[in-house]
Parts: C-alpha cells; sequence; structure tokens
C-alpha cells in the first residue's frame, strides 16, 4: 500500500475555482483508478488556504498510473493560478498501525 499527505496554499481570492478544480479531479480519480483507495482534499479550519490531500494506493503501480493519468496532467496546470507551486509538500508515509474501514 502507498499513502501520500501532499499539502499546499490556495491562492487568496481563488477559492471557488479552486474548490471546483478539487471537485473534479476527486470525480476523475473516482471514477478511473481502481488502485486509488481513498483521494480526499481537506481544507485546514484554521487556516482555510491551506489544502491536504489524502491519498491511499493499493501499490505502487497504482500511484504511479496516477500521476501518469490525463485527470492528473489536466489538473497541474492549477499550480500557479489557482494553487501556490512554492507551498507544495509532498509525504510519502508508511502505516504503522491502524485500519481503514
Amino acid at each position: 500500500m502507498r499513502t501520500i499527505i501532499a499539502r499546499f496554499n490556495i491562492q487568496p481570492g481563488k477559492e471557488t475555482e479552486a474548490e471546483e478544480a478539487m471537485k473534479t479531479m476527486a470525480a476523475a480519480v473516482e471514477a478511473n483508478e481502481t488502485g486509488a483507495l481513498a483521494y480526499i482534499f481537506l481544507r485546514n479550519r484554521k487556516v482555510p488556504l491551506e489544502v491536504a490531500v489524502f491519498e491511499m494506493y493499493a501499490d505502487g503501480d497504482a500511484f504511479a498510473a496516477h500521476g501518469a493519468s490525463a485527470h492528473m496532467a489536466a489538473f497541474r496546470p492549477n499550480f500557479g493560478p489557482l494553487f501556490d507551486p512554492a507551498s507544495v509538500k509532498i509525504d510519502s508515509l508508511d502505516r504503522v498501525a491502524g485500519f481503514t474501514r
């Protein structure tokens, strides 16, 4: 299993367009990536311009397929106009304990 947490900021004043881009991306991942077990965009309650994406993939191949997908290629150009590319932080995590339902 491959787990990723990606973090980045929404450009000020672009919240509505950014939310639409995130909803479109999440729907495309759900519809097209059977190896994506979870793909959830989250906004920070204290700092609403901060976004985290919680991603779980069945394996490395599923993660690679995500990166090579047409919808990911369509989402990337949003970094600049909607999302701050300088704020991007991506962590690849290993499970220590816990469960998913």
